[in-house]
């Protein structure tokens, strides 16, 4: 009997890549003989993370829809078709069994494909708002996996399997690494850590609003772990360097995110799918920031999922500069905020998400062979 064969596809950022490549390995982690072909977009970050992580990518000249601009997007109908057109003759040379889809440019064209062919597919949507393309989908899939409560408004409910956001599986349990964390942060036992991270890209917003705070954090005796992303890296360490006063690590990337969570005492955060699922499973105070660029404003809906729950705080992008470093400094230090927002966050963590969503997709792939 042949090994299973199946098609994943979507990406655009890390919110989409790493819940794929969970989704993945869990799955590996029951059937170990699958096989697996990802399909992205080209140029995106997901062609260069997903063969780091093992696995073979393919990628669609699709692009996104520019809501800004509309003249840019006079080659999209083009691109759209000649994806679509690959993504029937990857189909054809693969023969997968199932397809998933998880968001992002190339999923559309792919899962469009592989319904046109039968062949069966499940959607994975991390956000608390779905995109177009999801619930364009969604009455022709076998299963959605969601993240959030009540997505009914969006899905089938008869479709719907609430099982939360697969995550790397170093993060499921970060206790008992808080020592090792500041050392090797290079922080100090005893000082409030506070944890900043602006996504995949880094955010600009957070990063001039922490830039503009580190003075008060210094005075206020917090110590920062800041990921900066590329862009703004050299900045915020000459900014660092000339605030004597301040304890901080500084790096366009955190490699080791379970170190990063266990050391922090609270996060500073946008509020993208997998960030908000990480800080939950972790059980982390936090301040959100959403990005309102993000499609149909999403990380808002994410962000008050959390504040309706008391989960989590929120500050808008347009106030972070003014109000972001003094909320973060006096939530700190409020005992009884921190213990409540750490508790909320964590009673809303799936920590089996990946297993969970694997094993229904296996069962689905087994039943269609019947």
């Amino acid at each position: 009997m042949r090994a299973k064969r199946i098609i994943i596809s979507g990406g655009g950022t890390g919110g989409h890549i790493y819940p794929a490549i969970a989704i993945a390995s869990a799955i590996l982690e029951i059937e170990p003989n699958c096989e697996f072909l990802f399909v992205g977009a080209e140029g995106k970050m997901e062609m260069e993370k997903v063969p780091k992580a093992g696995f073979q990518i393919v990628g669609l000249p699709i692009v996104g829809i520019n809501r800004q601009h509309m003249m840019k997007n006079l080659l999209f109908p083009f691109k759209l078709f000649k994806s679509l057109s690959q993504a029937f003759s990857i189909l054809r040379e693969f023969k997968p069994d199932m397809a998933i889809g998880v968001g992002g440019y190339a999923s559309g064209p792919m899962l469009i494909a592989a319904w046109i062919k039968g062949i069966p597919f499940v959607i994975q949507e991390q956000n608390s708002f779905a995109g177009i393309t999801n619930k364009f989908l969604s009455s022709k899939a076998q299963r959605i996996f969601v993240a959030y409560p009540h997505m009914e408004k969006f899905f089938p409910a008869n479709k719907i399997l609430y099982l939360g956001n697969p995550v790397r599986k170093d993060l499921i349990d970060p206790s008992g690494k808080k020592e090792l964390a500041i050392k090797h942060f290079k922080l100090q036992a005893g000082k409030p850590i506070i944890l900043i991270i602006g996504g995949s890209q880094g955010s600009r917003t957070i990063n001039l609003a922490i830039q503009a705070g580190l003075e008060s954090l210094a005075h206020a005796g917090i110590q920062i772990i800041w990921q900066t992303g590329i862009p703004f890296e050299n900045e915020a360490l000459d900014s660092v360097s000339k605030c004597e006063e301040l304890s901080a690590y500084v790096s366009a990337f955190i490699y080791e995110m379970d170190l990063a969570y266990a050391a922090a005492d609270l996060v500073i955060s946008r509020a993208g799918a997998l960030s908000v699922s990480e800080i939950c499973l972790v059980g982390k105070a936090s301040i959100l920031v959403p990005l309102p660029s993000a499609a149909e404003d999403h990380q808002t809906q994410n962000a008050q999922s959390l504040v309706a729950q008391q989960a989590a705080l929120l500050v808008k992008d347009s106030e972070a500069k003014n109000s972001l470093v003094k909320q973060a400094i006096d939530s700190i230090s409020n005992y009884e905020l921190i213990t409540q927002l750490e508790n909320n966050s964590k009673a809303l963590a799936k920590p089996k998400a990946a297993h969970d969503i694997a094993q229904h997709i296996l069962d689905i792939v087994h039943i269609h062979e019947k």
